[in-house]
């Protein structure tokens, strides 16, 4: 979120955010299937996209759902989790109707992960909007 309103300014086009990292909350806060998350964990393609469809929900202002819905699920490390190694990410896109998501496979420790994390985010939406 820091990186999205780091330009003067970016409150025009950025509501704002949500952090859920409790996978309990990915399910009340962004309306991720529970038995999805039973079944494949957090760390898995569809919860990534029903996140960032959830995220585009939860910002909306005066009933209108927010354009753009990015989120993120993965492992930083530095163990694994959900039969998922440290390093893969799910970035999950909702643009309007269209919702994908992005498997990234990074290397190196824990911050390493995240920035790249934060950089491959950014360039994929570039992409998506260009």
């Amino acid at each position: 979120m820091a990186e999205l309103i780091r330009t003067p300014g970016a409150s025009a086009a950025v509501l704002g955010g949500v952090v859920a990292y409790n996978i309990q909350l990915k399910h009340t806060l962004l309306g991720v299937d529970s038995e999805l998350l039973d079944r494949v964990g957090a760390v898995h393609p569809d919860v990534a996209c029903a996140m960032a469809t959830g995220v585009r929900l939860a910002l909306a202002v005066g009933g209108r759902s927010a354009d753009i819905g990015i989120a993120t699920t993965g492992v930083a490390g530095p163990d694994p989790q959900d039969g998922q190694s440290v390093g893969t990410v799910f970035v999950g896109f909702a643009v309007g109707t269209a919702v994908h998501a992005t498997r990234l496979n990074l290397v190196g420790g824990r911050e390493d992960i995240r920035q790249a994390v934060v950089a491959e985010s950014l360039h994929e939406l570039a992409r998506l909007i260009s």
